[in-house]
């Protein structure tokens, strides 16, 4: 006779009752994502109650897709920049030695210096190999890592051409991809907009995924804008943009006054690197603005500046655009602030929240749109169900037709199956897609499958006229290699799947493999306890399969 031994019995209970907890909120969604959405107001919902929903992919809820192209030519162009800001005074030096020195045009990818003294090339190249090696160019304003020696010079005629090697290339496309996922991901959670599917794809393209989200313009607002934000010395303002620059000069528009123009040292005072937050505010007037504070080493900088510079104007420059110029009244230390400007209650939200986040490292080209309505992603869950109702239906009544009781107990094993793989996505925080729909009606499929080899056996060894039990028994060990192998293959499929597919095709690998791990369970343990608990209190004299 079948053995039931309590821990067996309180494991699977324990199971079962943790999978329907779980699992109820995704059969109340409206009612659980409005207490989720609003937690301050009241809802029908038992707060005792979990609050795990599974979430709902693009093609369900609808929202927006975006694919997003990094521009990361800019970033190696400031580099050198930069760059030739220092070995330029290196080089000046040695002037006497070299004559003039000056940058001449050349491509993003390298920088051309031309020496006036001919004579002096290999002087200067020596100078400049030697500050490659040195610590000196660590003290340039570099993001992310570098390494010495990352540049490979040589000359023509009286022009040294300095370019970076081909590792520091791929390594600095790589880390500014990932700083721009990394706060693409900052500035989509800070909207407050659950579940967005942020990944790369290629070289230098982002994929950006919002369900639930009704327009695109409001997430093209806050991914669009690089968010550079730098703190400059005004040098002067006039209304002309002909105003001569030096080498270590720039002229930058204003926002409000568009036809004022700011003459600003290239190299900031502090950047929006520096800060440590930003909060939308108001001003002594009323008028919305933003707060912020600096880090300790920025706050020092910023209050020994405007010590030394009360009275003078201070730009504040966001993606080379002078949104406010206040004049220092006196000296500000803490590293605290307040920028003011033409701001809506909106914009100064969207702007503490792009400062918060953290300024894009390169401008970003939208390449691809797409904006799926709410509706649209009705029909496609309308239609799923559809499908998994009449899928799940059909295979119901096939279980009981073919195997009367025994059907029944694999039909009440295959929905504890369903609630089972819901309570898991749940958990897992996992994204349910239209295909991720199609891996539960195949989990459905899968489920029975390994039922129908355990009957099948069981089948036969009753016709061998073994006893009840052992036939029983037998049933479930000649069923189990053959159960195994089969969801075994199924289980690599599902791995590859999620590990070198995207989106769609991962979504349907989570459902599929966390199906092949419940349809196990549920076949081998729920459908055999159902079983031995008929023998057990009924006492059948023939087992009727």
């Amino acid at each position: 006779m079948p053995q039931l031994s309590f821990f067996r019995i309180f494991l699977i209970l324990i199971i079962c009752v943790s999978a329907l907890l779980f699992a109820s909120p995704n059969f109340f969604y409206s009612m659980v994502d409005k207490k989720l959405n609003n937690p301050s107001q009241t809802s029908a919902w038992p707060n005792f109650m979990p609050l795990t929903l599974v979430k709902l992919g693009l093609d369900l809820r609808g929202g927006v897709y975006m694919l997003l192209e990094v521009k990361t030519d800019d970033v190696v162009k400031e580099k050198f920049d930069f760059l030739w800001s220092d070995i330029r005074k290196s080089l000046v030096k040695k002037r006497k030695e070299l004559g003039s020195i000056r940058r001449i045009d050349s491509p993003s990818d390298q920088l051309k210096i031309e020496i006036g003294n001919q004579e002096g090339i290999s002087f200067a190249i020596q100078e400049i190999e030697e500050f490659n090696s040195s610590t000196e160019l660590f003290s340039s304003r570099w993001s992310g890592s570098v390494t010495r020696d990352l540049l490979e010079i040589s000359s023509v005629d009286n022009t040294i051409i300095i370019k970076f090697s081909n590792e520091q290339m791929t390594a600095l496309e790589k880390q500014v991809i990932d700083q721009s996922l990394e706060i693409i991901r900052r500035r989509v959670d800070e909207t407050g907009t659950r579940e967005p599917t942020i990944q790369k794809q290629g070289r230098k393209r982002v994929l950006v995924q919002v369900p639930g989200l009704g327009s695109s313009e409001e997430l093209i607002a806050l991914l669009g804008k690089t968010a550079k934000l730098t703190f400059n010395e005004v040098v002067s303002m006039d209304t002309s943009s002909n105003v001569p620059a030096k080498m270590d000069e720039k002229v930058v528009g204003s926002e409000q006054n568009k036809d004022l123009f700011f003459l600003l040292k290239k190299r900031p005072v502090v950047s929006g690197e520096n800060l440590t937050n930003a909060q939308p505010s108001f001003d002594e007037n009323g008028l919305p603005a933003v707060s912020f504070n600096f880090n300790p080493s920025a706050a020092l900088k910023f209050g020994n500046y405007t010590k030394e510079n009360i009275g003078s104007p201070f730009a504040i420059v966001l993606d080379d655009v002078v949104i406010s110029a206040p004049t220092i009244r006196s000296h500000i230390p803490g590293g605290s602030g307040i920028i003011t400007g033409n701001f809506s209650v909106e914009e100064s939200n969207r702007l503490a929240i792009l400062l918060r986040s953290g300024a894009l490292p390169a401008e970003i080209e939208v390449l691809e749109l797409r904006t799926i309505g709410p509706e649209l992603g009705r029909d496609s869950i309308n239609a799923g169900k559809l499908a998994a109702l009449i899928g799940g239906l059909l295979v119901l009544v096939f279980m009981w037709l073919s195997y009367g009781l025994f059907g029944l107990f694999a039909n009440v094993a295959l929905m504890l199956n369903i609630i089972l793989v819901m309570a898991l996505l749940s958990i897992l925080g996992a994204t349910l897609t239209l295909p991720g729909i199609a891996g539960i009606v195949l989990t459905i499929g899968m489920a029975v499958d390994a039922n129908v080899l355990v009957f099948e056996r069981i089948k036969e060894e009753i016709n061998k006229n073994s006893s009840i039990y052992n036939s029983i028994r037998i049933g479930y060990e000649k069923a189990l290699s053959s159960i195994v192998d089969a969801n075994v293959t199924t289980m690599i499929a599902a791995v590859i799947l999620f590990f070198f597919g995207s989106g769609p095709i991962k979504g349907f690998s989570v459902t599929l493999g966390l199906g092949i791990i419940t349809s196990v369970f549920t076949a081998l343990i729920i459908t055999r306890f159902f079983i031995d608990l008929y023998v057990l209190f009924y006492k059948p004299k023939v087992l009727r399969v």
